[in-house]
């Protein structure tokens, strides 16, 4: 096999050294499966190595499956001899032939998490631990924390024992494993953590799988966690013929376990180790690639690197500050509609990428509207998410007591002691009586053979429902939304948890939220009834096949290992993306900025950068500025879409609903103001006496400057899209400023108070 013809000198050289310990850092879109597939056909075909000698790791089903058949067309059946598998698969391997050295039967039980979930549940019961204090939840996710780390159950309690939270936690932790153990039966976390422990306990076992495995390689390295990096350090400590390929620029999962250490930290463990780097990239233009390349140099834990290509230039980075949420909505689609026009694209070269699954709710609508088919990959619809079809179940209930589908749906959600059997007994006598669900209900105490506890929590229940009937005539559908999280207890149970999806869920509700919100402002029918017609159209909308001719939309996390020819990164706001956590934390920005690395490298041919100056949030208008990423892209790479900033006000009030509060009496422009920042003042000195508005200005610059230190803001100054800093506030942007009784009326929008509006004479306000 004459690979000097086939690959690039780099790659070549990673291909073909196959003793010791290798580095393969491999950039995005440089070809690193190429090159696992072609090194293993080389050490079979042209080295003589037994297959059976060869472990090659992979992180999902899906690419171990890719990476076989590749091999296969190259040596054909000699690759069902060699292991091509996932961490988990290798290890039930192992596992099913030596845990009887552990005290289990080899025929044990992998229980999923539903399994997982019961047994933690009666463990809890067991011990006394009420979910209202510690859910379940937080509890398996803790356990499964310690796993990833090698912390054993004995371990977590004495490490614990000083903690009453974790204590109770360790001793859950404790029953757990017994109970698994007397069930023969292991959790997904037990796969590596046993094989590890097998492994340490019994040194036979480990000497027989380093013999047996004299080569290893290890696919997305920068992704192992502590008990993946033990498993492959013991396997590979005997022969130290061990090959990672990964890229430390992609690590983008350290908030589920992956340690970025493990790709850093290579050599110091294999001090010999060679380090080959692919920097050819064969997926994006130049320009692309250069703004990746600017962006991630910014970061300091990394290994030096620069992406190149023999692609010409292409198209600079365009870059798009949008009125709001949904003029950048329209943006985007409008820019998929006009180059599938000119340039006779397909929908299925465009993808929408965004750092939150909440955040595809706008675009779905807008999209709907359009008419532009669209799919979701790596998360639900928006209407489809089981959050937002629990809320909307109660909505459709008090629109409509006879829809006994959705009444069935919230009956015991959050939980409230109705089971499925009680459940079952009211709609069996409800078909015998031949009336609703509900109504049912109401009469519980003619319902026969239901405990007195079932009775009780129905009668609550329907208390809480006509409570809910009253509200709906009192209340604009989006406070009607934010009392039912409330009231029934949804979102105080979800902020409860620890679990990072249960976070996902709060930011899709607050969404929820917004778009009730968006709805009032724009539909002449305010009504529960046409707000439920509105969503209908989104949630009938059929599921596109993966292979239809559709426009992507997806996390930038789901988006890893994927290439589209032209990427709309959606969203790029300091508090957005990167998101607040990290604008406080180095660390964390810095996963965040591979976030983004990893987002410009899915584009091949054009990528797109929106942002808008104001979005809701949680049904509240709020302002951000444009992301720190933007303005790492040197300027010369990049393409402002919006002329200089031009666009004005009284559009983004419009658009933002806001139109009969502001638009009529605030009715500057945009972009005279900001072209011609002296106009204002002007205006002042003209109409309202510039001599008594210049003294009150200059008394408020002098208390503004000694209280914050900074410069005051002047009328000059006062022009929208100026950021300003207020004592209480806090940062904002200026959307409107007028004229008005001697003085300036300013509008501003906040980040996290919304909209205000002050008398520039009489409120400090600083520059930033």
């Amino acid at each position: 096999m004459d690979l000097r013809n086939l690959l690039n000198l780099e790659q070549y050289d990673a291909a073909t050294t196959i003793n010791g310990p290798l580095l393969i850092l491999a950039g995005a879109g440089s070809g690193k499966t190429r090159v696992l597939t072609y090194r293993i056909a080389h050490m079979i075909e042209d080295l003589g190595i037994y297959p059976s000698q060869i472990l090659a790791i992979t992180f999902t089903n899906k690419a171990a499956g890719e990476m076989k058949e590749r091999v296969r067309k190259m040596v054909g059946d000699e690759v069902d001899n060699m292991w091509i598998s996932t961490f988990h698969s290798s290890c039930v391997r192992i596992l099913r032939r030596e845990i009887d050295k552990l005290g289990y039967k080899k025929d044990f039980t992998i229980y999923d998490s539903t399994d997982q979930k019961t047994l933690i549940k009666q463990c809890m019961k067991e011990i006394g631990i009420n979910e209202k204090d510690i859910t379940e939840s937080e509890i398996i996710g803790k356990i499964g924390k310690a796993k990833d780390n090698l912390i054993s159950a004995d371990q977590f309690k004495r490490e614990n024992q000083y903690s009453f939270r974790d204590n109770k936690i360790a001793d859950v932790y404790l029953l757990y494993q017994k109970k698994l153990k007397s069930n023969n039966a292991l959790d997904f976390d037990d796969l590596i953590f046993k094989t590890v422990e097998l492994f340490k306990s019994n040194p036979e076992v480990l000497e027989f799988y380093q013999r047996k495995f004299k080569y290893i390689m290890v696919d997305e390295y920068q992704d192992t966690n502590k008990s993946q990096y033990e498993f492959i350090s013991l396997l590979a400590k005997q022969h130290k013929n061990i090959c990672v390929v990964g890229d430390d620029d992609q690590c983008i999962y350290e908030w589920r376990g992956a340690d970025i250490r493990n790709i850093l930290d290579f050599e110091k463990d294999y001090p010999e180790a060679k380090v080959v780097k692919l920097e050819q990239n064969y997926r994006s233009k130049s320009n692309i690639l250069n703004a990746a390349n600017s962006v991630i140099q910014y970061n300091t834990e990394r290994k030096k690197k620069v992406l190149r290509t023999e692609s010409d230039e292409g198209d600079k980075i365009k870059i798009y500050r949008a009125p709001s949420d949904t003029d950048e909505a329209q943006f985007v689609a409008g820019e998929i509609q006009k180059l599938i026009d000119q340039e006779g694209r397909s929908y299925r070269d465009f993808a929408i990428l965004y750092r939150t699954n909440a955040q595809s709710r706008i675009f779905e609508d807008t999209f709907i509207k359009r008419n532009l088919p669209y799919r979701i990959i790596g998360g639900h619809k928006f209407y489809d998410r089981k959050e937002i079809k629990d809320i909307m179940a109660y909505l459709k209930v008090l629109n409509n007591p006879a829809d006994d589908i959705s009444l069935q749906r919230i009956i015991n959600v959050p939980k409230r002691s109705i089971g499925d059997t009680t459940v079952e007994k009211l709609i069996q006598y409800g078909a015998q009586i031949e009336d609703s669900l509900y109504n049912v209900m109401l009469d519980v105490e003619f319902v026969p053979n239901l405990t007195a506890r079932a009775r009780t929590s129905i009668s609550k229940f329907m208390g809480l429902m006509d409570n809910l009937q009253i509200m709906k005539e009192q209340l604009s559908v989006s406070e009607l939304i934010s009392v039912i999280l409330e009231d029934t207890g949804y979102m105080k149970e979800l902020q409860a948890s620890k679990e990072i999806e249960d976070e996902s869920r709060i930011e899709n509700l607050k969404e929820l939220v917004s778009a009730a919100v968006e709805f009032e402002n724009t539909s002449e029918d305010k009504s529960l009834s046409a707000f439920l017609e509105k969503t209908a159209l989104v949630a009938d909308v059929d599921n596109y096949d993966a292979e239809a001719d559709t426009v992507v939309m997806m996390t930038i996390h789901s988006a890893k290992g994927l290439e589209f020819p032209v990427v709309f990164m959606v969203g790029m706001e300091n508090g957005i993306f990167p998101g607040n956590s990290s604008l406080n934390n180095p660390h964390e920005m810095e996963e965040s900025r591979r976030l983004c690395y990893v987002g410009i490298t899915r584009a091949m041919h054009k990528l797109y950068m929106t942002s808008a100056e104001i979005r809701r949030v949680f049904g509240r208008l709020s302002a951000f500025a444009p992301s720190d990423f933007i303005r790492e892209i040197s300027p010369s790479l990049v393409e402002n879409l919006n002329r200089g900033g031009a666009y004005t006000t009284r559009l983004v009030m419009e658009r933002s609903g806001y139109s009969n509060s502001y638009s009529n009496s605030y009715g500057i422009s945009y972009n005279s103001q900001y072209n011609n920042p002296h106009s204002l003042r002007n205006s002042l000195n003209a109409n309202s006496g510039g001599e008594s508005i210049s003294k009150k200005l200059e008394y408020m610059k002098n208390i503004s400057t000694q209280a914050d230190g900074g410069v005051a803001l002047t009328a000059a100054e006062a022009v929208p899209g100026r950021k300003v800093k207020h004592a209480k506030f806090g940062v904002g942007t200026i959307i409107n400023a007028k004229s008005e009784n001697n003085d300036v009326k300013i509008t501003i929008a906040f980040e996290s108070m919304g909209i205000k509006v002050f008398l520039l004479s009489m409120t400090p306000l600083v520059l930033i």
